[in-house]
């Protein structure tokens, strides 16, 4: 915005006025961007469907091993302790932003564990289906966690920022040019910086959503809904 007031007054101030196609700005700005909302948008909802299918076979298991009848409630509850602490490294580790999975995978590694120790105490099949499902746990994880990890590419991001900025400087004595400063001063003040405004706001949705785990943003996934216990 104070790019826009800047350049708007030293136009209006020094009288530049130039008549411009805008045709090419709006391709180097708004197809990129819009481009890239889309892809945060699409990478968002792969999300919550994966978030989905990770809370889904906790929950799965967890039907599994309370309808046990061949399991006593002491390993009952050291199975779902195991369940419970998956759930919470995991939210842990996309709220945070972290880049290692490590004690996500330990967690994993002791429900196994767990699993192998009582497996005498378990019939085949629902020792079977809770292995089954442990896969399916996994897999939805990995998957929420390479979507955390890479985002839209960075370089098409630093373009549009770049022609962003830049846009006042061609876009201001354009409009100069077009109404006239003389007696619509505040006319060509309030278009710029509308304009940029819009641009910009465009620009920080498709940053939030580049982040939808952070619950920083107002379109942010609410990642405690998708505890097993919820």
């Amino acid at each position: 915005m104070a790019i826009s007031v800047t350049f708007t007054y030293l136009s209006i101030h020094y009288s530049l006025g130039y008549n411009v196609d805008l045709t090419l700005l709006s391709i180097a700005i708004v197809f990129p961007l819009v481009f890239n909302i889309r892809g945060a948008f699409r990478r968002r909802e792969k999300a919550l469907e994966h978030l989905s299918r990770f809370r889904s076979a906790l929950r799965t298991m967890q039907f599994y091993v309370q309808m046990s009848s061949d399991l006593d409630e002491e390993n009952k509850t050291r199975v779902e302790q195991a369940l419970r602490r998956i759930s919470d490294e995991a939210m842990i580790c996309l709220k945070s932003g972290l880049a290692d999975t490590q004690k996500v995978d330990d967690a994993i590694n002791q429900l196994h564990s767990t699993v192998l120790d009582i497996e005498e105490n378990m019939s085949t099949r629902v020792k079977d289906r809770i292995f089954r499902f442990m896969n399916r746990l996994q897999e939805g994880f990995e998957n929420v966690f390479a979507i955390n990890t890479h985002r839209t590419p960075q370089s098409l991001k630093a373009y549009c920022l770049v022609f962003i900025y830049i846009f006042p400087l061609i876009y201001a004595p354009n409009i100069v040019y077009n109404i006239g400063a003389s007696e619509n001063e505040w006319i060509v003040y309030f278009i710029v910086v509308i304009t940029e405004f819009i641009l910009i706001s465009l620009y920080n949705i498709q940053d939030q959503l580049e982040y939808p785990f952070d619950e920083y943003g107002m379109d942010d996934i609410k990642l405690d809904n998708f505890r097993p216990d919820r």
